[in-house]
């Protein structure tokens, strides 16, 4: 980092009743390679009834600043990063950096987000390789002990335009070298990702009308549309312990938010051919879905969105 004026960072957690994750990855802020920057940890908690408040009331960073921001209520992943971002924004800082708290972090990951960033002014938001961390792979069987680390579960992301469906470049590959140019890629993912302050500031914040999932493709397409660039780098990764806080594949929330919020973005971005496929397909999944796949379609219609239905 050889800027005059020293970069200020902050980095955004939110969470919810994972108290254990939580510390687990403060531990890995404490270590990170903060040369140059100028940098704090805010934690925001989303309600959360375990120990979390409790335990990190008074909790400090021996290497940044630590700060505790408690909502009276879960406002969803867009909703808690917002109240984070608006409290940092006030305070002056350059880039935020959002971090899931399931996520395990190399140590020179601040280093290579600014510095990829700083490389052009109209790189607004940069997100890492991502691993699955070991025990957490969609497919346990189908790697050597050797490959567990190295499973890839981002390496970019892809928007299917005609069909609305989001999916990472590389997933369920073991990495072998074969995602490592830098580059722009469609959306970045939220789990670990840097944004420009001046990004925010020009198209707003994470839209709350999805509360959970697709927040980041949406900002991602936000930018886009006004000239900002979405990046890819493989030059610092993480590891993710995947679905962790959301119950995995299959369970309500997922099928809920996901399905919802692929409809909300489809029909806010896409072509009325695009609007047409998405219709077809809320008639299947009105008729064979799961029963949480079908209250998403539902309240997608009735606009119903945010929190939406409740998910016990």
């Amino acid at each position: 980092m050889n800027n005059k004026k020293k970069i200020k960072v902050s980095l955004i957690i939110l969470t919810f009743n994972g108290i254990d994750l939580t510390l687990d990855v403060l531990k890995d802020i404490s270590k990170l390679d903060i040369s140059g920057i100028t940098t704090e940890t805010v934690v925001v908690d989303n309600a959360s009834k375990d120990e979390t408040v409790k335990t990190l009331k008074n909790y400090k960073l021996p290497n940044m600043d630590f700060k505790l921001i408690v909502n009276d209520e879960n406002l969803g992943f867009a909703g808690g990063n917002n109240v984070g971002i608006k409290d940092c924004l006030k305070r002056g800082s350059d880039f935020i950096v959002l971090l899931n708290n399931d996520v395990i972090l190399s140590k020179n990951l601040l280093q290579v987000l600014v510095n990829t960033a700083l490389k052009n002014e109209k790189i607004g938001i940069v997100s890492p390789k991502m691993y699955f961390a070991k025990g957490f792979e969609f497919h346990k069987d189908r790697y050597k002990e050797s490959e567990l680390g190295k499973v890839i579960w981002y390496a970019g992301g892809i928007i299917d335009k005609n069909n609305v469906y989001s999916h990472h470049k590389g997933v369920d590959e073991v990495d072998l070298g074969q995602y490592d140019n830098e580059e722009e890629t469609d959306f970045a993912n939220a789990a670990a990702v840097l944004i420009r302050s001046k990004l925010f500031e020009e198209i707003g914040l994470l839209d709350e009308k999805f509360f959970l999932y697709w927040e980041d493709a949406d900002l991602s397409q936000r930018a886009k549309l006004k000239n900002w660039k979405v990046v890819y780098t493989p030059k610092t990764h993480i590891w993710h312990k995947v679905s962790v806080a959301t119950g995995g594949p299959g369970g309500e929330v997922n099928d809920y938010y996901l399905i919802r919020n692929r409809f909300v973005f489809g029909f806010r971005y896409f072509s009325l051919r695009t609007k047409l496929a998405l219709i077809r397909d809320s008639f299947r999944i009105l008729l064979k879905g799961r029963k949480w796949q079908k209250m998403a379609v539902v309240d997608f219609y009735l606009g119903r969105l945010g929190k939406g239905s409740k998910i016990k």
